[in-house]
């Protein structure tokens, strides 16, 4: 499924007495050893079923384009379709008909957006209709920075790459007449609304209004792009779609269909419209295309696409692309495991450096957050920040491999604060999209600065994270049920579907983590009001069933009350996407409290193993996803966590499309995977230990960047198999046994060896 990378023997003499075969035989295999890079072992294709809603197009690290094939619309052959169920993704691993390649996408979400400008290569008459200009594909290809296939009904080759901000297309025609459309009707976007103007007869620009991200209104920004073309077309011209006329049907000819204007040059503007460029080809004629993007304006785009791609080589855009990808991911090394296993593993760090995205232009300008303001920037801006997923594990993961990204990216949340009054909760391209519960830029925050790196406004950060944390109700744009949080110390259920104990217990974790950024700073008032904030949880606790259950605003549980009502994203009171299983361990701030509310050590880990044993545990879904390292807090069952985080990354996650239990979020589901498979978790976002498990590989290298961390390198060694001990019982580090299964953050980054001993 991936790319392949050809081994070509050159002529060359053969020393003497060298049995021909064998020279030959001993050449390629030295070639394909110095060929493997760790490139090679990503698989994009992973993840672009089962709901994974990641996809197989063209990107570089933290890209804001994506050159992405376009396969959920215009055929009932289709088995999933953007417009007949709830479809978050442009592309579908099940899908075979292809309407051509969108330039901004979005990588395992669970909504539907963006997916817009799409380039569509066709043969003979002009079409707007992607139900008659799709075609089926076959022979896909696809490696980091590269996307191929073939289009069965026409039997035209296509090919895509990309840069930061523009994307490169190369069509290979058949002889006749060939054309290039770019369709601005179509898209993943429910929001409507473009303009396009053919340039010249060679260039095209416009514009495409994107938004409503999981259906709230109020997050809607036009993108824009320029394209630009590697041959003058014969033909050129524009269409939209008609309106449904009533009496006026009959003397038209065009009533609610499409409408072609050739050669027209001046601008077009509506929902369904689109344009074309015409091309008399001869076999094999190759024509790209080129496409510059921007969120600030046409001549960004413009500048974008002149500043990264100088004219149209191709393959030089494909090999600058790869060296980013083998640069970003060669932080890490791993030895050992079999060739599958590393796949996995690339494949899940290459996801987690696909958002936040950058959105900045080459000349630092940015749409400013919630406005029409222009800022402008010297770092790097970023966008796509789906925090409530991601603050779990993806940013101290950033912090600890790629801590010059995670540094911008605190900047650009603090950016925010400073651009629209608030920090961000589910932003999308300087836009609040409103989506997920509580207030999860704190623990980005928090964790990021308590991790060594400071070098952003830390009082306006304080500022803005301690306004949300004490600002009424009415006032609060991410804590709008922060009253009662604060009076009772807890959050009623007031409706029969709210998610008042997930927001709750999401206001916990965050003022948790502000009550140690206060001690770090030496806000001793605030320290004790904010950590006597966090353990408002127990609250929750119902001791006749053992978790945490809704309460209403009397002070009463919620009756009647199912502990597994909320399975398979059933609608659940008080609980969101989860059940109360899949919450009640949700207080990782807090172990050893909630051991006490449990009654001790023992009953803990029972009810723990409970959760694994009788099928309580959700793998797809993030409030859970800590679970197994819960037993590293009790000495002895460390055993259990090490059995749990095995099975789960043997079940879960494949060398195949559905390798994925569910949306990968941005990166957060395959964040869990990279830890997980080098051996130690983040448990608790701003608590600076992780816990330790075996390792899947042999020996895991961590390369540390010198200029924030002291250390050189981490190396992480495997414990060694046995016949007596299936599980770790002791860890080293630098050659001292450590006195439990967790090390803290300081003593890894300061470089070393870390050994599993059975």
């Amino acid at each position: 499924m991936r790319s392949i990378n050809h081994i070509k023997i050159r002529n060359r003499k053969i020393p003497g007495g060298v049995n021909l075969s064998l020279f030959l035989v001993l050449l390629l295999s030295v070639q394909t050893v110095a060929a493997q890079k760790i490139v090679d072992y990503v698989n994009p294709f992973i993840g672009t079923t089962n709901f994974g809603a990641t996809n197989p197009g063209a990107v570089v690290p933290q890209g804001m384009v994506s050159v992405v094939p376009f396969n959920v619309s215009g055929s009932a052959d289709n088995t999933f379709d953007k417009d007949s169920r709830w479809w978050s993704t442009p592309y579908g691993w099940e899908n075979n008909y292809f309407t051509g390649y969108s330039h901004v996408n979005l990588s395992g979400v669970g909504c539907p957006e963006l997916g817009v400008i799409l380039l569509m290569p066709t043969s003979g008459e002009v079409t707007a209709s992607n139900k008659a200009y799709g075609s089926a594909m076959s022979s896909q290809q696809a490696s980091p920075g590269y996307y191929s296939n073939q289009l069965t009904k026409y039997g035209i080759k296509t090919e895509v790459t990309a840069t930061e901000r523009a994307g490169l297309s190369k069509f290979t025609f058949p002889a006749g007449k060939s054309n290039i459309l770019i369709d601005l009707g179509a898209g993943l976007t429910n929001e409507n609304g473009a303009m396009i103007r053919v340039v010249n007869n060679r260039e095209m620009e416009g514009w495409r209004m994107t938004g409503s991200f999981c259906y709230n209104d109020g997050s809607e920004r036009p993108v824009y792009f320029v394209a630009r073309f590697s041959q003058a077309a014969d033909e050129f011209g524009v269409w939209k779609k008609m309106p449904a006329m009533k009496a006026e049907a009959s003397w038209t000819k065009t009533n609610n269909q499409f409408k072609y204007y050739e050669s027209f040059n001046q601008h077009m503007a509506g929902d369904s419209i689109g344009a074309w460029m015409t091309f008399n080809t001869k076999p094999d004629t190759e024509i790209l295309v080129k496409v510059g993007v921007s969120y600030v304006s046409i001549d960004n785009a413009r500048e974008n696409l002149d500043a990264e791609i100088d004219g149209f080589d191709f393959e030089n855009v494909v090999e600058q692309a790869a060296e980013k990808w083998e640069k970003t991911l060669s932080k890490v090394k791993v030895k050992g495991g079999t060739e599958d296993q590393k796949t996995i593993f690339y494949t899940a760090l290459y996801h987690t450096q696909l958002h936040p995205n950058i959105i900045q232009d080459v000349n630092g300008q940015y749409p400013e957050m919630e406005s029409n303001g222009i800022g402008k920037t010297c770092n790097n801006r970023y966008t796509v920040f789906s925090l409530w997923d991601t603050y779990r594990n993806l940013h101290p993961l950033m912090s600890l491999i790629y801590p010059d990204k995670q540094l911008d990216m605190v900047r650009s949340m603090v950016d925010m604060y400073q651009e629209s009054g608030w920090m961000p909760k589910w932003e999308l391209n300087s836009k609040e999209t409103h989506v997920m519960e509580g207030d999860p830029a704190i623990p980005v925050i928090v964790d990021t600065y308590l991790r060594g790196l400071r070098d952003f406004d830390v009082e306006a950060a304080w500022q803005a994270m301690r306004k949300s944390a004490t600002t009424k109700g009415s006032d609060n744009k991410l804590r709008p049920d922060i009253d009662d949080y604060l009076q009772k110390g807890y959050v009623p259920l007031t409706e029969e579907f709210d998610n008042s104990v997930s927001h709750a217990l999401e206001y916990y974790i965050a003022d948790w983590n502000l009550a140690q950024l206060a001690k770090s700073i030496g806000k001793t008032e605030d320290y004790h009001q904010f950590l006597k904030q966090s353990q408002g949880y127990k609250n929750y606790f119902d001791a006749e069933y053992g978790v945490l259950r809704p309460k209403l605003a009397d002070g009463s549980f919620l009756t009647p009350f199912n502990p597994r009502q909320g399975e398979n994203f059933e609608p659940c009171p008080g609980f969101h996407e989860g059940t109360a299983w899949q919450y009640t361990f949700a207080v990782p701030h807090d172990v050893e409290g909630l051991m006490k509310l449990m009654g001790g050590k023992n009953a803990f880990v029972q009810k723990l193993q409970k959760v694994f044993d009788e099928g309580l545990f959700d793998m797809a879904n993030e409030p859970d996803i800590h679970y197994p390292w819960l037993f590293n807090f009790v000495k002895g069952e460390e055993w259990r966590g090490q059995k749990e985080l095995a099975r789960l990354i043997e079940t879960y996650f494949k060398n195949t499309p559905d390798g994925l239990p569910g949306n990968d979020d941005c990166g957060t589901l395959s964040a869990w995977l990279v830890y997980g498979m080098m051996g130690f978790y983040p448990v608790c976002p701003g608590n600076m230990d992780y816990a330790l498990a075996n390792p899947v590989f042999d020996e895991v290298s961590i390369e540390l960047d010198p200029n924030f961390y002291p250390g050189k390198t981490i190396t992480i060694r495997k414990a060694k198999s046995t016949k007596t001990d299936a599980f770790v019982r002791s860890i080293r580090w630098n050659g001292k046994t450590t006195k439990n299964f967790f090390i803290k953050h300081n003593d890894l980054v300061s470089g070393g060896v870390l050994e599993f001993i059975r």
